[in-house]
Parts: structure tokens; sequence; C-alpha cells
């Protein structure tokens, strides 16, 4: 058995098609279908059910492949320490990103990360939170930017930033005329919300003390698919909505006079660095995090006691 195979067998499960696993580990099909009937021939056993669509393993053959993940890993740690003990960092690093955090984030700690660190590759990915986490458990991803906590124990978390949230107010609306907000003077009927699947619509769903979907009963609904949307919708003259304050960092002096903070302390939400427990990459998601903390606004980096938890 060589590492390659078990890449492929690793491959093949995760996509369950022959055609796409070839497709990801940069050879063609036959080459991949070849060696993997290979190794059940070494073996003895067969690994996959080809008569079923889509493929998958037999009950032995997901214990070689749970067994071939492990191995894996253990194998890509030899080239770490390799690399920290010359002094190195290099190498392919890939990250999803939840959507209300990546157009704000990411320009803030990028240009500085490939600027120090030129010989690391870095991949990243819109992605909601549900699948950065399926991605990470199936070794698609090497690291996950999220809002936390999650306390899943196959994921292990470290605390990045704790974001505030700002309510921003239509010039006609009532809340308009107040300079500071408290929680209770948010209405559910009022608020543009994202759509469901989007871990900041629990929290502001929350905040407002809704249960389930809340009491939604505006003549108009627009679930919107990004905060930008939502900006949008309130500078129309209607409504309020709820933003992460990253997301107004480049607003105009007009936008921001509709910005409206809350009384101290503050809703929080907490921003987290994911990784698998069994993490592989521990150095470059290290620096990683170094970088983003070095580069948000310093009030967000102090613990807050208002983080308000996100529900999956």
């Amino acid at each position: 058995m060589t590492l390659v195979q078990m890449e492929y067998i690793v491959a093949l499960d995760t996509f369950r098609h022959f055609g796409v696993a070839a497709e990801k580990c940069f050879v063609t099909q036959p080459t991949l279908s070849m060696q993997i009937q290979k190794l059940e021939e070494e073996l003895g056993i067969l690994l996959f059910d080809r008569g079923k669509q889509p493929v998958i393993p037999t009950d032995a053959g997901k214990d070689v492949i749970e067994q071939a993940r492990k191995v894996l890993k253990e194998a890509a740690k030899i080239k770490e320490i390799i690399n920290s003990k010359k002094g190195l960092l290099e190498g392919e690093i890939k990250v999803g990103i939840i959507p209300t955090l990546a157009p704000y984030l990411i320009p803030l700690f990028l240009p500085s990360f490939i600027k120090k660190y030129p010989l690391v590759r870095v991949i990243l990915e819109e992605l909601k939170t549900e699948e950065i986490l399926y991605r990470l458990k199936n070794d698609l991803l090497d690291t996950g930017i999220l809002v936390g906590p999650l306390a899943d124990p196959q994921i292990q978390e470290r605390a990045l930033f704790y974001e505030p949230f700002v309510a921003y107010v239509s010039k006609k609306h009532p809340l308009y005329k107040k300079k500071i907000l408290k929680e209770e003077d948010l209405e559910i009927n009022d608020l543009w919300l994202l759509q469901e699947g989007h871990c900041m619509r629990s929290q502001v769903l929350k905040m407002c003390k809704a249960t389930g979907k809340g009491s939604i009963d505006n003549q108009v609904i627009y679930e919107a698919g990004s905060i930008e949307t939502l900006k949008k919708l309130v500078e129309l003259n209607q409504g309020v909505t709820l933003l992460p304050e990253l997301a107004i960092s480049d607003f105009s002096a007009s936008q921001r006079g509709m910005v409206r903070y809350f009384y101290e302390p503050e809703p929080v939400r907490e921003v987290v660095l994911v990784t698998h427990r069994t993490i592989v990459k521990e150095r470059l998601n290290e620096v990683l995090s170094e970088e983003i903390i070095s580069k948000v606004p310093e009030k967000m980096k102090k613990e807050n006691p208002r983080i308000i938890k996100i529900e999956l």
C-alpha cells in the first residue's frame, strides 16, 4: 500500500465519484481506478461498492479509509516538522470563510500576510458555517474563519476577536432619533434579515428575543443573501438592519450618520479560527491567526460578556 493509493481511496470516499476524485487528484480516471483496484487485490477485499450510485465504501472499506486518512495526516506532519527545523514557512493553506466576514476581513489581513510569507499559497473560499465544518471533517479545508463558539468535539476553536453589532437605521424610522440603542428597542418586524443558513440571522433573532423564525408579518418580506443588500434596503428609507462593525469601515459621512451603537456592554459576535482536532498545518494556522488579530481594531481584541451565540 502506498501513500498515493491512500490518497486515491480517500478522494473517492470524499467525492463518491471516480471522475471527480480523479480530477481532484490530478490524474486520469483510468489511473485512479486501476490503482484502487490494485490495492484491493493486494488487500484481498473490496473497498468500494461500485454497483451503487454514488459509489460507497464497503464495511471493510470504511475502516481502511478511516485509517488511511490518519496515515496521510501523519505523513503531512513530517514536511511541517522539516520546514520548522529549517525555519521555513511554505506550502498551501485552504481557508473557508463565512460570507458575512469575507468582504470586510480579507482585505484587512491578506495583503500583509502574503507579503510576509511569500512562499505560502492561500486559497480562500466563501462558505456557510455548515459547509466549512463538513469540509474540515473531510480534509477538504485546512482552516475555517467563522462565528463561534461551536462546541463541536471534532473541531478545535481559537478566538480571534469580538466584533460588535451596530444598527443601521433609515432616516424615516423612529429609532433614527435615538443616539444610542438598547437591544429591547429592536422589533423583528422592523428588521431586514439575511436568509436561512446564515449564522448572523440566528444571532439577530436572538437579540430580538424571537423564537424560531420570529413573528415576521411585514407587508414586504425580503430575506437578503448578503450584508450589502441589507445596507441598500435601509438606504432606500426602509426599516432597520443589524450589521457587524467591520462592515461599516468604508462608510461615507452620510452613511455613518445612520449608524447607531448599543449601550455597553455592546452585543458582539465571537470570530474564531477553526481546524479539525487532528490539525496538520499548525504553524500556518498560527501565523494566520496572529496576522488577523494584529489587523483588527484594538477594541475588538478584548473579550466581551455580551457574546450572541449562534444556533446551528
